[in-house]
């Protein structure tokens, strides 16, 4: 209990270190599942080693020491009182967070399903009449696909067929869960914001590369990438693929290359991390049970 209800805070910690090099060099599709996976373990252990700290605090209860001492039992002080006091404090915080990834995942999803309202069932294009060049996936059953006139304008047939694809990856793959659990990984855990950044920028890459096999030209996927990037940047208007953010010369480079390597001895090693934080969080609850069952009795 003493170190083991510490260990997933590191583990947070070297968890988002090495996210970002396995997002850079390893294969999109295996690494976005292990970093989402292990993301979501150790955020889980995070939280449950603060409830653990938390309730320490009842060993501290006045009349459970008293009777214990009574009865010949040694108290032991395995979690400083601050420290309990802390972390039901961080238990708070990490609540107010995951209500409003929650909110504001939902409220997406309200306004996604206003944008596919009045169309057929069976539409899986939508194309909005926009002046604002944007394109992005709509989960859901079924899946959508809306692009604005503005951007289908800025891209010639062959650019249009990858932008498709690579709308059709994210819906085939279910990128969107991936993301959300990331995203309310982070919410729980601050210390995954950089794990958080990396499943998005890979579920990206892993749609590249599913768009440049789809059309079977790793260059023009690569073209269409850097034209919607120029014509999203000339509008100040942030794509809904992330066109515009730092990460897409990396994306423009990566399609120049030949398809990175899986890199599973790396992708196993993230996922032991998320194992370890859970298994360590397990023998932390142990522990403490094992010593307030020793007050209690």
């Amino acid at each position: 209990m003493r170190f083991d209800v510490y260990t997933p805070l590191v583990l947070s910690l070297l968890l988002s270190v090495v996210a970002p090099p396995l997002a850079r060099r390893g294969a999109p599709a295996l690494a976005a599942r292990v970093l989402t996976s292990a993301a979501v373990l150790t955020a889980a252990a995070t939280t449950w080693s603060l409830v653990l700290l938390a309730a320490a605090l009842l060993g501290h209860a006045p009349p459970l020491i008293r009777e214990a001492r009574e009865d010949g039992h040694p108290v032991t002080n395995p979690v400083p009182e601050a420290i309990g006091i802390a972390a039901g404090l961080a238990l708070v915080a990490v609540a107010v967070r995951v209500y409003r990834a929650v909110r504001a995942e939902r409220r997406t999803r309200r306004t996604l399903r206003r944008l596919c309202a009045g169309h057929p069932a069976d539409t899986e294009l939508i194309v909005a009449a926009s002046e604002v060049p944007q394109a992005f996936a709509i989960p859901g059953r079924p899946g959508r696909i809306l692009v604005t006139s503005a951007m289908l304008r800025a891209l010639e047939p062959a650019e249009r067929r990858v932008l498709l694809a690579h709308e059709r990856a994210h819906l085939a793959h279910r990128h969107g869960p991936l993301v959300t659990a990331a995203t309310l990984a982070a919410a729980a855990d601050p210390l995954l914001g950089p794990v958080r950044r990396a499943v998005g920028f890979l579920v990206e890459r892993w749609a590249d590369e599913q768009a440049a096999a789809t059309v079977g030209d790793r260059r023009i996927a690569a073209r269409t990438l850097a034209r919607a990037a120029l014509t999203a940047g000339r509008a100040r208007t942030a794509c809904a693929l992330h066109f515009t953010d730092r990460a897409v010369t990396r994306r423009i480079a990566a399609l120049q290359t030949s398809p990175p390597p899986r890199l599973w001895s790396a992708a196993a090693a993230v996922l032991l991390l998320g194992t370890v934080s859970a298994l360590l969080a397990a023998d932390a609850t142990g522990d403490l049970l094992r010593q307030l069952s020793g007050v209690l009795n």
